[in-house]
């Protein structure tokens, strides 16, 4: 197998429609939230044509919307989630409304476009807000009259105009934060750049009665969402948001803030802690499985599992065997013969880098011990011993479970007597198979004579049979007599020929039908190979390092020795061997394997893997973890495709691990598909603002990310990319590696 060409990105295959998920610029109000006055005149004519004026009386009224705080039930979501830990400094932080027009409710201040929100999501670290240097999220509470008056503290308050205020807003409560001038102007979104900040969300089913390209949304899945322009810090620590009101604060957005800071209205806040960023996230180890250098991909014989054998170039036919057995997964071993002398011999286990041969006769019947398995060399004098192994492994496991090797005894000898009974009595083997019982065959003879007196002769006697038995046995007793059966005498070979009728086979494994199951259910697990240890599976280290992937084809002769070895344990004759033939035809082998040793393994725990045979996916028939690094899938044919994706998360926003985004389509019948990773070369730190402060630059001065990704959809000049579409491009979605079999 070898790695697709592409990098880790999202995944790529179509889900089955679940939901939908559409983005929207903003929702600009028919009327902003403030105060109002409707004022009417009149004019009429008098009877000397004159005009008369008539003004009514002003109607002031009020659009009310919250502005100092909400209702915190109205947060629909937040990322990260409050006090979570993790590793988030490549996410950018986002808060999820339920009131889909709420940033958009009142205007920013005069002289801004209407889609520029009036409230931004902020983002600090440790140690920068004077008055919450641990970011637990402190802030100053009190009434917005004693704000506007200073009394909260340090800080220029907001702006506001009075005659904006309603005489009840100056007794609400707020909580209020000191943002310094220095941090202020240094993580402050431009007005350019907030309405970019800011989008609406619609998601929910598929509805098949909507028509046309841009159906109205449902305002019942509309959500309004503020993401920050800010990533949390690569070594960690904790972190608190703020979703903070900037109005009254709008010409600081453009000119640099008061030196003694800006108190902004804090309306909502949580902080969470991000864990140090070694640089090496999911996308990183699964990229690095798949190339060499983060673009050329590994070849197929770097995938196989298998020690790497260079070997010289024009190889004499010795170095040619010793290179071909190793480049399909053997191994070479030191081997002291039964004669004392000391050479090497090969070995591997079921998992082999190419499909193994079918084993010649008479080696693909059924082995009767290791010797038989054992593969000499005669050319070259050394002995391939994998089959003889796998033999003996299958009976060492035998012997050491107890339990398997009693139930497998135990059915044994109960078949071996059903067996020998038909074999005996001809008047059993003279029924068909489908009339006899398993009872029949197992249960005492003198017992079921009775029964049968007693239920089916007695039935068609009317009880006279047994009337007659009762009234012969004390006369017969007394006179010395006993009865006799005339059967006739069978060799050992006649059981073994009764063995071979139709349908007796299926009928004795029901004579013990609780030790077969045992015996079965053990003979599958090791099918699964549930029951070898790793060194088993990988008998060098080397053909499994540190951070790799490999792929494997199972070898089923190598499977059917370990069980021939298994049910070797207690054969006594040859009827015991043909008995075993009974527990042969249990589950599937699988026939291909994949083995991840990486720190992928623990540290992705629900990982999703999933492989393809054409475009159908195929069901594992075994997961497993060696350790904390190593995980074995096994499945029941070769596969196509195997994809690595991480874990699903919440919709969330920012970077992937290489220093990218998945640019998608935003137009079309491909809006939302993927078109290749953004930028190239990737390197996400050219978008950032000068200072080290991992502030994105949305529009700003330099090299910002808004025209960028405008120029990389074909938009030229001034022409921009909107706000959902800018949405749509910053999702951080769950990152995929694919591999392919050429």
């Amino acid at each position: 197998m070898t790695s697709t060409s592409e990098p880790a990105r999202p995944r790529t295959s179509a889900p089955a429609a679940q939901h939908r998920t559409r983005f929207f610029d903003h929702r600009i109000p028919s009327l902003y939230a403030g105060r109002y006055r409707i004022d009417n005149r009149q004019i009429l004519k008098d009877l000397g044509g004159a005009d008369r004026v008539i003004d009514a009386t002003p109607q002031p009224f009020d659009v009310v919307q919250p502005r100092f705080s909400f209702d915190p039930t109205g947060i629909h979501a937040q990322f990260p989630v409050p006090d979570a830990v993790g590793t988030y400094s490549q996410t950018l932080a986002h808060i999820n409304l339920d009131t889909p027009g709420l940033p958009w409710n009142r205007p920013l201040g005069s002289g801004h476009p209407g889609g520029v929100p009036w409230m931004a999501l902020l983002l600090f670290r440790e140690d920068e807000l004077p008055e919450d240097p641990d970011a637990v999220g402190l802030v100053k509470a009190g009434t917005v009259r004693a704000l506007l008056g200073g009394a909260h503290g340090t800080g220029t308050p907001p702006d506001l105009p009075s005659e904006s205020l309603r005489p009840d807003e100056y007794d609400e409560q707020c909580a209020t934060v000191l943002v310094p001038s220095n941090l202020f102007d240094a993580v402050k979104p431009l007005p350019a750049e907030m309405g970019y900040l800011a989008h609406l969300r619609e998601g929910g089913r598929p509805d098949a009665t909507r028509s046309g390209d841009t159906p109205e949304p449902d305002e019942g899945e509309l959500n309004a969402v503020l993401v920050a322009n800010r990533f949390p810090a690569a070594a960690g620590g904790r972190h608190v948001v703020h979703l903070v009101s900037l109005e009254g604060h709008d010409r600081y957005l453009t000119t640099p803030a008061p030196d003694n800071g800006v108190r902004l209205v804090s309306l909502t806040s949580w902080s969470f802690t991000t864990e140090p960023d070694s640089g090496i996230g999911f996308g990183d180890l699964a990229q690095h499985l798949a190339t060499t250098d983060g673009t050329t991909p590994r070849s197929a014989d770097e995938l196989r599992l298998r020690v790497t054998a260079p070997g010289p170039a024009d190889p004499s036919a010795e170095q040619a065997e010793a290179i071909g057995r190793l480049q399909a997964g053997a191994v070479a071993l030191p081997q002291r013969l039964e004669t004392g002398e000391r050479t090497l011999a090969f070995y591997r286990g079921p998992l082999t880098a190419q499909p193994a041969q079918a084993l010649p006769a008479p080696a693909a019947t059924r082995l009767e011990s290791p010797g038989e398995a054992l593969i000499y060399l005669q050319r070259y004098g050394v002995f391939d011993t994998a089959y003889a192994a796998a033999f003996t492994t299958g009976r060492t496991l035998a012997l050491a479970d107890a339990e398997f090797r009693t139930a497998l005894l135990e059915f044994r000898s109960a078949a071996r007597t059903a067996v020998r009974r038909l074999a005996s009595h001809p008047e059993l083997a003279a029924r068909s198979v489908a009339a006899l019982s398993a009872r029949q065959l197992t249960a005492p003879l003198a017992y079921e004579a009775f029964d049968r007196l007693l239920t089916d002769d007695g039935a068609r006697s009317g009880g006279a049979r047994l009337v007659q038995a009762l009234d012969q046995a004390g006369p017969q007793l007394r006179a010395g007599r006993r009865r006799t059966a005339a059967r006739s005498r069978r060799s050992p070979g006649d059981a073994r020929a009764v063995l071979a009728q139709p349908g007796v086979a299926g009928l004795l494994t029901q004579v013990a039908p609780d030790n077969f199951a045992k015996v079965t259910a053990w003979l599958d697990a090791l099918r699964r190979l549930e029951l070898l240890s790793l060194s088993h599976l990988v008998p060098d280290a080397r053909a499994l390092p540190a951070e790799s992937i490999r792929f494997a084809h199972l070898d089923p002769a190598w499977v059917r020795a370990a069980v021939d070895g298994a049910l070797s344990v207690g054969v006594g004759h040859a009827l015991d061997s043909d008995l075993n033939t009974l527990a042969t035809g249990g589950g599937p082998v699988p026939k291909c394997a994949v083995l991840i040793n990486s720190s992928l393994v623990p540290n992705w725990p629900k990982i999703i893997v999933t492989a393809y045979k054409g475009t159908d996916i195929v069901e594992p028939l075994r997961e497993a973890v060696f350790g904390t690094q190593i995980r074995l899938t096994l499945y029941p044919e070769v596969i196509d495709r195997f994809e690595l994706a991480e874990p699903p998360r919440g919709l969330c926003f920012g970077i992937g691990d290489v220093g990218t985004i998945e640019l998608r389509g935003i137009s079309g019948d491909r809006i939302g598909h993927p078109m290749g990773e953004f930028p190239q070369p990737a390197g996400f730190a050219r978008f950032l603002r000068p200072g080290g402060q991992d502030v994105l630059n949305v529009d700003g001065a330099g090299d910002a990310l808004l025209p960028a990704l405008s120029q990389a959809h074909g938009l030229t000049g001034t022409q921009r990319i909107s706000s959902a579409q800018f949405a749509l491009q910053m999702i951080n979605a769950p990152q995929v590696q694919n591999f392919s079999r050429p």
